[in-house]
């Protein structure tokens, strides 16, 4: 920060060291994330697709085209994780009965048992990130999270060329 400061201080405003910290920390907790799944046996897409899954609740169970949505994956890629996750038994292809055209992806038991384990082996490495620091500083700064809103990443405006110009000169 003291050096983009020196070379570019009029473009630094409040936000641009949380974005920095926001972004180096989630980089720390992916790498934690992909550091548990070759031991699970798992890849990030299927990971992503298990969990997703799971948090969707009993029966575990979404429409293909949510999954593809949810994930932000294109259509033949949800499709490939899903052949992969079928053929390893860990989920299961259902017409939807409310729907003729959609397919149901469900979790199989043991589809269900790998996405709670990849949660605990996650989870506790999220927790390592984070070790060392008093639970004070965390609930501090998650509180301070909760009060920024998401928003999906379609909905995120870029700069106008206008204003990147202007920065520019």
């Amino acid at each position: 920060m003291a050096a983009w400061r020196a070379e570019l201080p009029e473009i630094l405003g409040p936000t641009t060291e949380l974005a920095k910290r926001v972004l180096i920390l989630a980089g720390r907790l992916d790498a934690a994330t992909r550091a548990e799944l070759p031991a699970l046996g798992l890849t990030v897409a299927a990971y992503d697709v298990l969990l997703t899954l799971r948090r969707a609740g009993a029966p575990y169970r979404l429409r293909s085209n949510e999954l593809t949505q949810d994930l932000l994956l294109s259509t033949g890629g949800t499709s490939n994780v899903i052949n992969r996750l079928a053929a390893d038994g860990l989920v299961h292809r259902e017409p939807d009965p409310a729907d003729g055209r959609s397919t149901l992806i469900r979790l199989t038991p043991e589809g269900v048992a790998l996405a709670e384990r990849a949660v605990r082996a996650t989870s506790a490495a999220h927790e390592a990130v984070f070790a060392g620091l008093p639970a004070e500083v965390v609930e501090t700064a998650t509180q301070a999270l909760r009060a920024i809103p998401t928003t999906p990443p379609g909905a995120v405006v870029p700069p106008t060329a206008a204003r990147v110009r202007r920065v520019r000169n």
